[in-house]
């Protein structure tokens, strides 16, 4: 079995853990605190990846030899998806996915202006054409619009930003590094976060969205506790499956399949929560979809990436 391929099945496994992940997320709306969530993930997290560098026999280094690039990154990383998972509560998990898969759009626009690397009108073209099916799933009129739909698109731009100053920090700082750096910075900011934020302060509202974010700490619901270390477990490995993938394979290669994680919100969602994408929805998805597999096609072809060598959603 070849490297790519190898690397194809990781993509595709660490995905399928993402969308537990937000699963297990989004059935914990009404019952725990996201930044609980964050918190617990991020202190979890940080331990699997120390334990696994210690039985790979990999050297562990908190630092940065870039301490400020990094404390942006973790920074912008958090309230990113902070955003996201604010934006689970709401929509269909399908939807927050394909207006997040806009970020290799915005990681190509980003690497033009701070890597100032060179894009052509197929890419220009293929950016102008994703960006028109986020618009058929946002669908804003000039009446109103629904602003939790922004959420996603706001992780997608922090998210690139991230990559963009991960591939600046390469080649000192090792993906484990840049991986430990987001995980502590997720637990040291919900933790300050929930210091100012307290569900016993807040007067609570029925509106899931913010409901979801204030709600007060709890520890004594046996069923949470679980759920919780699932989120954990879930993500950790699905990140350390895309991290294994992009180091043995051609990110060119893998980054499309990448993609599976939409088949997998639509189909999970409307299993477990009857969510059903309308025509346009679906439509933007697709759209989403081809524009940036062919954005990776390019930049085969180009051989200058764009896309950073790991991809860490979370």
């Amino acid at each position: 079995m070849s490297e790519n391929v190898k690397g194809i099945f990781l993509i595709i496994g660490g995905m399928f853990l993402f969308s537990i992940q937000d699963i297990l997320i989004k059935t914990l709306v009404d019952q725990a605190s996201l930044l609980q969530i964050l918190f617990i993930r991020g202190i979890v997290g940080s331990s699997l990846i120390i334990l696994y560098l210690f039985l790979m026999g990999k050297p562990l280094y908190f630092g940065s030899a870039y301490p400020k690039i990094a404390f942006l990154r973790a920074i912008i990383f958090f309230f990113g998806f902070l955003a996201f998972y604010i934006a689970l509560a709401s929509i269909p998990i399908a939807e927050a996915a394909s207006i997040f898969f806009v970020s290799p759009f915005i990681i190509t626009i980003l690497s033009r202006i701070i890597l100032k690397n060179q894009i052509g009108w197929h890419r220009v073209s293929a950016i102008i054409i994703g960006f028109s099916g986020t618009i058929l799933i946002i669908k804003p009129s000039f009446e109103t619009i629904n602003w939790v739909m922004l959420l996603p698109l706001f992780s997608a731009m922090t998210y690139s930003l991230s990559m963009i100053l991960a591939k600046l920090t390469r080649d000192k700082d090792s993906a484990f590094q840049q991986t430990l750096h987001l995980y502590l910075g997720s637990t040291v900011l919900s933790g300050i976060c929930a210091l100012f934020i307290s569900g016993d302060q807040i007067i609570l509202t029925e509106n899931d969205t913010f409901s979801f974010l204030f709600r007060a700490w709890q520890f004594h619901d046996l069923k949470v506790s679980i759920t919780l270390v699932g989120i954990t477990f879930a993500g950790t490995i699905g990140a350390l499956c895309l991290v294994t993938a992009y180091r043995i394979g051609s990110p060119t290669v893998l980054a499309p399949f990448e993609y599976t994680l939409l088949l997998n919100g639509l189909l999970m969602g409307y299993i477990l929560f009857n969510e059903i994408l309308d025509f346009y929805s679906i439509i933007g998805m697709v759209i989403i979809m081809i524009s940036g597999c062919y954005i990776f096609i390019r930049e085969g072809i180009k051989k200058m990436p764009i896309a950073s060598e790991i991809t860490m959603r979370n």
